[in-house]
């Protein structure tokens, strides 16, 4: 199997991780956006967590933070698992404070974990350099 054979199979994954990654990456936007203009439904749902509404802004700039980070070449695997973490904790607040549905978090939880495996090259790379 020749070196071009071997690239040309993993087209197909870097095409589908770029479109999933720029998707993922519009909604953490939108969302990051919504939270940090003060949207009344965000304003409402994290005074209901209780936290303060400075938790809302520093949700909102770790989601946008987040997104970039899926765009930005070389950083998808560690966007991946920034807002992959922060749906974790979404999950437990949606379950255990606001008790409503955590299905929006656990699906952006999953795509972000799908990034996650489909750059793992990236992830590697990234742990050899700091290793060096």
């Amino acid at each position: 199997m020749s070196v071009t054979s071997i690239e040309a199979g993993k087209a197909p994954r870097r095409i589908g991780a770029w479109v999933l990654q720029g998707i993922v990456a519009i909604v953490f936007f939108a969302a990051g956006a919504a939270k940090l203009a003060g949207a009344p439904f965000m304003v409402q749902i994290f005074a209901q967590i209780g936290i303060g509404q400075w938790f809302r802004i520093v949700t909102g700039v770790v989601e946008i933070i987040g997104a970039f980070a899926l765009v930005y070449p070389g950083l998808a695997s560690i966007g991946g698992l920034w807002l992959g973490g922060t749906m974790i904790g979404a999950v437990a607040t949606h379950l255990l404070i606001l008790h409503s549905s955590p299905l929006p978090a656990v699906v952006l939880g999953t795509l972000n974990a799908v990034i996650v495996y489909l750059r793992r090259d990236e992830l590697v790379a990234l742990a050899a350099a700091a290793r060096d």
